[in-house]
């Protein structure tokens, strides 16, 4: 499905007009609501609707709305999004409203004539067992991670539509896929959040209450990479203005560690003193998900967020959120 990347020159004019109206579909979401500062910030047109004026679900609903904004890009950084219990929970609902989604923004944006636009997929598409660190021509390659499967599988339906449309069409439509993402804006719910927001959340509360130790999934081996989210609207930037192949993009830092190691950083800026338990009955997940980022770097891109920094920033943030909603 992949394809050698073929990255715009630097030197050459943006592929993204100055300014532009770009709609972001999934703008109260963590990545949607950073691309939408970003683009703010870089001087353009942010068109955003809220679930309750769009239900992007609904193809008719969707086309007719592109059609009357005709924007000259579409971020689609709007999915069902959650951890292992809420993926392993709810596959039917990962799948089905992730594809209808993708496929009710995706032809809604070629019919009304959208030029440009960036799809936002996930680094689970690749197989659990895929080399590290993961290039894109890793891609359907080997098995998936079966706690995802459902939510991979739509995503990778995903860039199989963006292809479709270069191929056919000639659409300039990219796809990118994140690691993991951090930052304000996160899920905190522990039902349905990944995990260094749930971590944060745990360990706050474990010091509240005084919990004299904190029981985490699994063996804490499992190597993760995190990138905060000011740094993914950054590169979703970039790309709206230089990238123009069919191939995928990582977007990630080219650094792991294990999740134990997450833990600690974590319970240090919560500031737990208690112990962390680790249930080894509890699935692991993928043992490592490091994403080759070679073809991003290639065009400019560097993280500006050190892991520790973002951490605390982030915890401010929810912190903040919870005052404010007291």
């Amino acid at each position: 499905m992949t394809a050698d990347a073929s990255p715009t020159p630097p030197s050459t004019p943006p592929l993204l007009p100055r300014p532009a109206r770009v709609f972001v579909a999934g703008h109260r979401g963590l990545v949607g609501s950073a691309v939408t500062r970003r683009l703010e910030a870089d001087g353009h047109e942010v068109v955003t609707r809220g679930r309750e004026q769009l239900d992007l679900r609904d193809a008719g609903q969707t086309g007719a709305f592109l059609r009357d904004v005709r924007p000259d890009a579409v971020v689609l950084a709007a999915a069902k999004v959650g951890g292992i219990m809420a993926n392993s929970t709810y596959p039917v609902q990962f799948l089905e409203d992730n594809l209808r989604i993708q496929l009710a923004v995706i032809a809604g944006a070629h019919a009304a004539g959208v030029p440009r636009l960036l799809f936002l997929g996930s680094s689970c598409i690749y197989p659990k067992l895929a080399d590290q660190p993961i290039r894109e021509d890793s891609l359907l390659t080997g098995a998936l991670e079966p706690t995802n499967e459902a939510y991979a599988i739509a995503k990778i339906a995903g860039i199989a539509q963006v292809q479709s449309y270069r191929r056919q069409y000639g659409a300039a439509y990219i796809s990118a896929m994140p690691t993991n993402l951090y930052g304000p804006g996160d899920n905190f719910d522990l039902a349905t959040s990944h995990v260094l927001p749930a971590l944060i959340r745990r360990f706050h509360e474990a010091r509240e209450n005084g919990a004299p130790e904190v029981t985490l999934w699994g063996t804490g081996t499992p190597r993760r990479e995190f990138l905060h989210v000011d740094d993914v609207a950054a590169a979703c930037a970039l790309l709206l203005d230089r990238y123009d192949d069919e191939g995928p993009v990582n977007i990630g830092c080219g650094e792991d560690l294990p999740i134990s190691e997450l833990a600690q950083v974590v319970r240090e800026v919560t500031d737990y003193q208690g112990e962390i338990v680790w249930d080894t009955s509890k699935p692991d997940g993928t043992p490592r998900k490091l994403l080759d980022v070679t073809r991003l770097t290639s065009l400019g891109f560097k993280p500006a967020v050190a892991l520790r920094d973002g951490i605390a920033a982030t915890y401010a943030w929810w912190l903040e959120e919870r005052r404010r909603a007291a």
